[in-house]
């Protein structure tokens, strides 16, 4: 008889690599954008777009693996996550490395659905509370530990390495989810909603891609007549449309049944995982960039300070599993959520161009004891007293409601971090002027303007100093022209910082909705295995 953690480790194998390469290439960006000769907006693409590639299809991902069985969408995905990897690391351009990590997303969204699916099989409701809280910790662990593995990587081998990492173990998970995973098949078949499919892909795309590039369009004409804003307002409508044929569809398998969100703390459970998933993308991006940029910090250096955040979650995800029986669940949430918002309040306070980094220590220490209270509890409540049949629909919804508050903290704290560097830095360079001839102060002001703008230039080591000046007076603007950028980034960092917090506080709300259960559920039906299938796997 084989027992059911040997699959469960594979699945937690599977789902480690997936959770980590959606922040281990924020330790990179500095690098990459030197190497590819990259603006920020294109490097911040190459995060989002693997986001976005993960995110669009998990609703169909989760119905295909109730259709085709989770062992055989998993295995796809597991290929396609792998092959793409390969594709990524090769990459010589900022373009060819966002379609490869758009690849990359796409076998991610495969295999994503499954994992939590097969818990759902593999372990009787009763059994659950340990093997999801494993769940949640790996997902917790694997993005902080993202940038930590980002930074030994890039300051060793090269930022091509965040993605041929992936090749070794892609291989031994093939290897062992395709001899430890038991091969489940359906006793029906679906009819997929192939209108609700595009309607809800059309929509992400569109209100995902308007905000990632509104600052780059300056909120103004995309292509033709189309405009930024006109790109927004079709992305709500599409999702609107969306919502409103998931509920009056018929004829066909809804990507979301109904049934899913008659209990509510399923549906409050949703909009909490958003509020995380939303927070841990978008505090990343600034915070590397500020440690890098502004406090001179190596990629190794800044992933070290990391590290103390990763311990800190795997701590406090272990405590979890005891802690939420004896407190409950919501409690330990609210918690979770509360303690990650004082954490970034406290980083945001400590920011400054002349910081010591050791000072940040114990506010991302403090942050990953947030994050670690909140994964664990969080799935167990929502996927308690989930039925086998819908075990692929609704671990589709739960992981794209994390997915979706993801790749829009992603995409809003980039614009918000471009929309302060273009506020910011050129009013650092009108203070700073002041110091220079009077006759170089409007130049100096006009070519710092231009560089915060495009947002191509981050590097103070090579500031735009005008060729003909002085020596004596290029000199000056050399050791200036660090103050001014430094100043400005500071002042971006902190107002980007902001937005992951104010989400928090909306992720607070959410779990006060909900209803936490028993220690020992009952659930009217049982979790059985199909086609002959034991749920220990043999």
């Amino acid at each position: 008889m084989r027992s059911p953690w040997t699959a469960m480790w594979a699945l937690c194998a599977c789902f480690f690599m997936i959770m980590l390469d959606s922040t281990i290439v924020t330790v990179a960006i500095p690098t990459m954008l030197t190497d590819l000769n990259a603006n920020l907006n294109e490097i911040v693409w190459v995060n989002s777009v693997y986001l976005l590639a993960n995110t669009v299809p998990l609703l169909i991902t989760g119905r295909l693996g109730d259709r085709f069985g989770p062992k055989n969408v998993l295995v796809a995905g597991l290929v396609a996550f792998t092959v793409a990897s390969a594709w990524s690391g090769l990459a010589s351009s900022a373009g060819e490395l966002i379609a490869a990590r758009a690849l990359q997303g796409l076998g991610a969204a495969l295999m994503t659905p499954q994992t939590l699916s097969f818990i759902t099989r593999l372990f009787p409701p009763e059994k659950r509370g340990v093997p999801i809280s494993v769940w949640g910790a790996v997902a917790g662990v694997a993005t902080l530990a993202g940038p930590v593995l980002g930074g030994l990587l890039v300051e060793h081998v090269g930022w091509q390495w965040i993605f041929l990492i992936n090749l070794p173990i892609g291989v031994v998970s093939l290897v062992i989810a395709l001899v430890a995973l038991p091969n489940w098949q359906p006793r029906r078949g679906l009819r997929f909603d192939p209108i609700g499919t595009l309607l809800c892909a059309a929509g992400l795309l569109a209100l995902v891609y308007g905000v990632q590039n509104a600052q780059h369009y300056h909120w103004g004409t995309v292509a033709g007549p189309v405009t930024i804003v006109h790109i927004l307002i079709a992305g709500v409508a599409l999702l609107a449309a969306f919502v409103y044929r998931q509920v009056t569809v018929r004829t066909r398998e809804p990507l979301v049944p109904n049934e899913l969100f008659r209990n509510s703390t399923f549906t409050y459970a949703n909009l909490a995982h958003a509020a995380m998933g939303f927070a841990m993308t978008g505090m990343f991006l600034p915070l590397v960039l500020f440690l890098q940029t502004v406090l001179g910090l190596t990629a190794l250096e800044s992933s070290a300070l990391a590290l103390p955040m990763a311990l800190t979650a795997a701590c406090a995800a272990g405590l979890s599993g005891a802690l939420w029986h004896r407190i409950g669940a919501r409690n330990l949430i609210i918690a979770g959520f509360g303690t990650l918002a004082v954490a970034v309040g406290a980083l945001v306070y400590q920011a400054a161009p002349d910081t010591d980094p050791a000072t940040l220590i114990p506010g991302l220490a403090l942050a990953g004891l947030g994050i670690g209270f909140v994964f664990s509890p969080l799935t167990t409540v929502a996927t308690t007293g989930m039925p086998p049949e819908l075990a692929g629909a609704a671990s589709g919804v739960f992981n794209t409601a994390r997915q979706v508050g993801g790749v829009l903290g992603s995409a809003a704290t980039g614009l918000v971090l471009q929309l302060g560097v273009a506020f910011a830095v050129p009013d650092a360079a009108r203070r700073y002027s002041e110091r220079l001839p009077v006759r170089y102060r409007e130049e100096f002001v006009d070519r710092i303007t231009e560089a915060a703008n495009t947002a191509s230039q981050f590097d103070s080591s090579r500031p735009p100093v005008p060729d003909d000046l002085d020596p004596a007076v290029a000199d000056i603007v050399r050791r200036i022209v660090t103050g001014v950028f430094h100043d400005g980034f500071t002042v971006a960092t902190k107002a980007s910082l902001m937005l992951p917090i104010a989400v928090l506080l909306l992720g607070i709300v959410a779990a006060t909705g909900i209803r936490p259960p028993r220690r020992n559920p009952e659930v009217p039906i049982p979790a059985q295995p199909q086609s002959g299938q034991r749920a220990d796997g043999a």
